[in-house]
């Protein structure tokens, strides 16, 4: 395997800067640019040189060697000082040592996951890490991180083979009195590891939520005040308003964070007939991402009949509170009336249902998980058809065992690799 090398922290002038090599060369490659050995698993401050000898940085060289490293092979880290010059001729003067290469993107992570110190779902969880921008987010990914989906999918994956050799034993020994019958034992099993994961992947949908953001509709009436509103909660102006109705005609977008919660607020044209044909086209947008998004505030009279149905948990508030007398349940964006009000009601149905989300976080977790519990169910109904059909319940039970460990990466998942890595940086 090449050893490689890349710049680990982040592009741009810092006060300290991070150069990763990892293969059997990396020691070597250290030894070149300090001038002398250095010691294994130890930090020291070396003076970094090329290869004609002139100087180049003082930089705290840490080595790591095979396998206590991040990617289980001879690493070591250069902290150079952050200048884009320093880094440029440290990385050049790496590039010119005989068999060292510039890592790939996500090529140290690819490393760790080939050589057993990271599964798949502990890699999609580094990658949930480096690009969390909330507090939920964070923490979602470190569970991740962790292996706490992984130690999951162990404990399910043993309880099934557990189940698979109860059964297969029954089979070898068909033909003599088995002392103890097994089934009911298998049964537990099977519906033990069910009952995770069914609950697992009904919090799928609300783990994505939490990783990718929830989406919250504002709703109404063209001149209700719906992007005054947004501005309001935005703290900036992000959409354009007017006293004209239909001023908005496209879905207007603010990321934010809410109680550690990453929300996207979405400011939606007017609902009403139009024979504007660009409005229109905004109108017809407005409803889509309406009924696709988590929660929808809807701006509108209490006697006002709504284009659109309102679900369980939305909110409908009336607007322009700054021009009533009788201000309650109405909101202001313009005054700012009722918006702390607001603010703390959306999050707290945000946190609500962000507290029923699982640990899996992605599709591919849901679909490998549906397809064990297709397994599992199959193997139970063939249970029941009695002990000539064991042989065929326990090659269901090893069909969801191979889901599991493609929930992990173990299995199946080569196609996938290149389009997780690719996401990642050059350095990591």
């Amino acid at each position: 395997m090449d050893t490689i090398f890349a710049l680990a922290s982040a592009q741009g002038k810092a006060g300290v800067a991070v150069i990763r090599v990892s293969g059997p060369l990396a020691l070597e490659a250290g030894v070149q640019l300090c001038g002398r050995a250095l010691p294994a698993r130890r930090s020291s401050l070396r003076v970094l040189r090329d290869e004609s000898g002139e100087r180049l940085d003082e930089a705290l060289v840490l080595t790591f060697s095979a396998p206590n490293s991040f990617t289980g092979e001879n690493t070591v880290e250069f902290q150079t000082h952050g200048s884009t010059a320093v880094v440029t001729a440290v990385l050049d003067s790496l590039g010119r040592i005989s068999g060292l290469r510039m890592a790939e993107p996500g090529e140290f992570t690819r490393r760790a996951l080939e050589n057993g110190n990271l599964d798949l779902a502990q890699v999609e969880g580094l990658a949930d890490l480096i690009d969390a921008e909330t507090e939920a987010q964070r923490k979602q990914a470190q569970v991740i991180l962790a292996g706490g989906l992984g130690d999951l999918a162990e404990k399910w994956r043993a309880n099934l083979i557990r189940a698979a050799s109860l059964i297969e034993v029954t089979i070898d020994f068909a033909d003599e009195e088995v002392p103890v019958d097994v089934t009911p034992e298998v049964v537990g099993l099977l519906q033990n590891v069910q009952a995770g994961l069914e609950q697992e992947t009904a919090g799928v949908k609300f783990a994505e939520r939490i990783r990718s953001g929830f989406e919250v509709a504002i709703i109404g009436a063209p001149n209700v005040g719906k992007s005054t509103l947004l501005n309001a909660l935005a703290g900036r102006e992000a959409a354009i308003t007017s006293e004209y109705a239909g001023t908005t005609r496209d879905i207007i977008e603010v990321r934010m964070d809410l109680a550690g919660l990453p929300v996207t607020l979405l400011d939606t044209a007017g609902l009403r007939d139009t024979d504007d044909h660009v409005e229109g086209i905004g109108i017809a947008l407005a409803r889509k991402r309406a009924e696709d998004a988590d929660l929808r505030v809807f701006l509108a009279e209490d006697d006002e009949l709504l284009d659109v149905e309102m679900r369980a948990g939305d909110i409908r508030l009336r607007p322009k509170a700054d021009l009533r007398e009788d201000a309650g349940n109405a909101v202001s964006g313009r005054s700012g009336q009722g918006i702390d009000h607001l603010v703390d009601h959306i999050s707290k149905i945000l946190q609500n249902r962000s507290a029923q989300a699982g640990i899996a976080t992605r599709a591919r977790h849901r679909d490998a998980m549906l397809t064990a519990l297709v397994n599992l169910k199959e193997a139970q109904d063939i249970l029941q058809r009695g002990p000539e059909f064991y042989d065929i319940a326990a090659e269901e039970m090893r069909s969801a065992i191979r889901a599991l460990e493609m929930l992990v990466g173990r299995i199946g998942v080569e196609n996938l690799l290149d389009e997780i890595f690719s996401s990642f940086c050059l350095g990591k």
